[in-house]
């Protein structure tokens, strides 16, 4: 039996395999497709933005400059050891469409940010970032099955089984990962509620004879929206009400008429390569655990792809689950952690649903939608419309409810760096939490020992400690606990028993 059994080998669930495999977790992952390699995720149809969070997470598993190698990215920026500030950010992306300039965010306004050698987001694909997952969750014992196709699940108080034609996998939980649509979330029952499509999306590889008639880049037209990249992958969206059937695969004559009628040209499409379609459903289910079995990224939450922001949604929930899931596992974990999982990430879903969901209404190809968009427009050229969209698609915007009103507790640690150069995502690289104390004293030497092999302790003065005297750091790179000052040691043992169990000696 393993301890955890992960079904589907996308992105979510092959960090998550890496996060349980780095913690000491025995790991399955079972994926559908027997084959890993696919033209929708190679470039161009498999690019995807990952947003400043995500980028982080790679940093504090010593994965980026390998992500940054695999997406061919060879600008890596680093960070200025002498740097007190963060850089403007490079490219900031679009809201409904419309492009954004980076120049116009406005730095100082941004809670936190200290410099990092983590880029505030980077453009990636697929194929690069599995490949580099499955390389790490290989080396560290994770072993991954293609061609598994799960037809049931199974639980008990004590474990849960998922069955694939005669075979079971037994494991001590199941996570399903299994994107969009998850057979582990209906098989497992999971109550599935939100919003129905207003368009359908096509994404195609074709033959275009007459491709200068179509602009590139993002275009909103009267009738839609039509994106073109080069040799001849295109983008569209119909405002159909969802209505194209998608159990069949888009033919010719579908595609040219559906991109004639959102660009407005007679263009002809002599042949098509790759097509595939999607929609704007935006759907959640109510809870991410039933009993042994729980879900992350897709699987648990569904919307349009506007924004970039189901991968990185995806790897926010697996860097909040794998933690708690391992702490669980091992037994040490205190009562009632696993259910934060649930209670921290199913309102970040729900934000991020509905951030899709307002794209959408801007879109919208009326007199209605139409006068949003300029309002929209307008807002968007001013710097602090433009700061607002940066927060929310870097993911700077999040901050969990963790009970303390200190202003960092619940966000994600700034890139903190000792007076010796040491960061704090240096630290992070074997999964384990950290306690950074900037007392000259190293007043909480002793109360961190009761947790040494569950937490770092890294002692010294900061070059920026952003006013705190010492912070407990999760590790999923949340702060769990910050004091001003000298550092209260019996509110620093409170919040490490809370988070990391009782102390062990």
């Amino acid at each position: 039996m393993h301890d955890v059994v992960i079904v589907g080998a996308g992105p979510v669930g092959l960090f998550l395999a890496c996060e349980l495999g780095l913690a000491g977790c025995s790991v399955l992952v079972l994926e559908r497709e027997p084959e890993p390699h696919s033209p929708f995720k190679a470039k161009p149809l498999g690019m995807r933005g990952l947003s400043a969070a995500s980028v982080e997470a790679f940093y504090r598993r010593g994965m980026l400059h390998q992500l940054l190698t695999a997406s061919g990215v060879h600008d890596d920026p680093g960070a200025d050891p002498d740097a007190h500030e963060p850089s403007p950010p490079r490219g900031v992306g679009h809201f409904a469409g419309m492009m954004l300039d980076p120049a116009q965010v406005d730095v100082a306004a941004l809670p936190y940010r200290l410099p990092s050698p983590a880029m505030e987001g980077m453009l990636t694909y697929l194929e690069a970032v599995e490949t580099l997952l499955s390389e790490q969750a290989s080396r560290l014992g994770v072993e991954i099955r293609h061609g598994v196709t799960v037809s049931a699940i199974a639980q008990n108080d004590e474990s849960a089984v998922a069955q694939a034609g005669e075979q079971e996998y037994a494991a001590r939980w199941v996570v399903g990962c299994d994107g969009g649509r998850s057979a582990v979330r209906g098989l497992a029952g999971f109550e599935f509620v939100g919003t129905e499509p207003q368009f359908t999306g096509y994404t195609m590889h074709a033959t275009v004879a007459d491709s200068e008639k179509l602009r590139s880049g993002i275009n909103l037209t009267p009738t839609g929206m039509y994106l073109q990249l080069s040799d001849g992958y295109i983008g569209m969206m119909d405002f159909d009400g969802g209505a194209f059937d998608r159990s069949q695969r888009p033919t010719r004559d579908h595609l040219q008429a559906v991109l004639r009628r959102v660009s407005g040209t007679d263009v002809t499409l002599s042949d098509v390569h790759l097509a595939s379609s999607f929609t704007d459903r935006a759907m959640q289910t109510t809870t991410y655990r039933r009993g042994r079995v729980l879900l992350a990224g897709d699987a648990a939450h569904i919307h349009s792809p506007l924004g970039g922001q189901g991968l990185n949604t995806g790897i926010g929930d697996a860097m909040n689950l794998g933690w708690k899931l391992a702490a669980t596992v091992h037994g040490y974990a205190p009562d009632g952690l696993l259910d934060t999982y649930t209670r921290e990430r199913h309102p970040i879903g729900a934000g991020v649903l509905d951030w899709s969901r307002a794209q959408v209404a801007v879109m919208r190809p009326d007199p209605h939608g139409q006068a949003v968009q300029g309002v929209v427009r307008d807002l968007l050229g001013t710097r602090d419309g433009t700061t607002y969209v940066f927060e929310r698609m870097s993911g700077s915007w999040i901050r969990y409810d963790l009970g303390s009103e200190h202003p960092l507790v619940g966000r994600n640690a700034p890139d903190l760096c000792l007076e010796d150069g040491t960061r704090l995502g240096d630290l992070m690289r074997d999964g384990r939490g950290v306690a950074l104390d900037f007392s000259t004293d190293r007043c909480l030497r002793g109360s961190a020992m009761g947790w040494q092999s569950r937490m770092r302790y890294v002692a010294g003065p900061a070059r920026n400690d952003l006013g705190s005297g010492a912070v407990l750091v999760r590790p999923d790179g949340v702060v769990a606990w910050a004091g001003d000052g000298t550092p209260d040691r019996a509110a620093f043992e409170r919040a490490a028993s809370h988070w990391f169990g009782g102390p062990e000696i």
